[in-house]
């Protein structure tokens, strides 16, 4: 990912400039009208802290098997028609077995979900929770991987791949290298380093996330969900 020209995120004007074109920002939501970027506290009333508490919360109904469908009702779909104001960002693996509005109980709003094999980061990912953060003000990243991750597998093993397959592997495969002959199981040590390079990069990246994480507005974790018993663990 190409570090550009650091800009404090200050103001809506800031994030048009980053966006590279006059009137980009306006296109992308109806709330960014605002003359101001919205800050987490207008746009999110949950702390990083409370939102983490929400998920995990969530999660621990999914599990015991009483999921209570929040924010799924004709009411909820008339209020989100009108804008979002998500409270958390899902940076979460393609796997189809691993749906967070539904591991973690939550509905329509709730989350700003992005999914790709491997829970990877790239400039367009980058990009969509940078507009996540600064523009709809969520105080909380995610980033979720899962119990033997076939993209993680992958890059394990080493093996020649087909198409563009390689974009996903090689961005995975740092972590594999960093993880490798430790003890315990590989591909499960290989997926929990993966997590955390993905979180370590989230809170480096400038301009716009590395400033927020420092002034105390946004919290970036990582988590393991595992495929047998559908908990999910906090990463440290």
């Amino acid at each position: 990912m190409a570090n550009r020209k650091q800009l404090k995120v200050k103001s809506k004007a800031d994030f048009k400039a980053l966006a590279g074109a006059s009137g980009f920002v306006d296109q992308l939501s109806d709330e960014l009208v605002l003359p101001e970027i919205a800050t987490p506290q207008e746009a999110a009333p949950l702390t990083g802290d409370d939102a983490l508490h929400k998920l995990i919360e969530g999660n621990q109904r999914y599990v015991e098997q009483k999921r209570t469908y929040p924010d799924q009702t004709p009411m909820r779909l008339a209020e989100v028609a009108k804008g979002q104001h998500p409270f958390a960002i899902l940076l979460g693996c393609a796997d189809s077995r691993v749906p967070p509005e539904i591991l973690f109980d939550q509905g329509l709003g709730d989350l700003f979900v992005i999914r790709v094999a491997g829970n990877i980061l790239d400039d367009a990912i980058l990009g969509s929770i940078e507009y996540a953060t600064a523009v709809l003000g969520v105080s909380l990243i995610m980033v979720l991987g899962h119990e033997r991750c076939g993209a993680v597998k992958a890059a394990l093993e080493g093996n020649p791949v087909p198409g563009h397959i390689f974009s996903f592997v090689d961005a995975i495969k740092p972590a594999v290298d960093k993880a490798r002959g430790k003890a315990g199981d590989a591909l499960d040590n290989a997926v929990k380093a993966n997590i955390t390079m993905v979180v370590e990069q989230l809170k480096s990246s400038q301009p716009i996330l590395a400033d927020l994480v420092q002034m105390g507005q946004v919290k970036i974790v990582g988590a393991r969900y595992d495929l047998a018993t559908g908990q999910v663990e906090l990463i440290p």
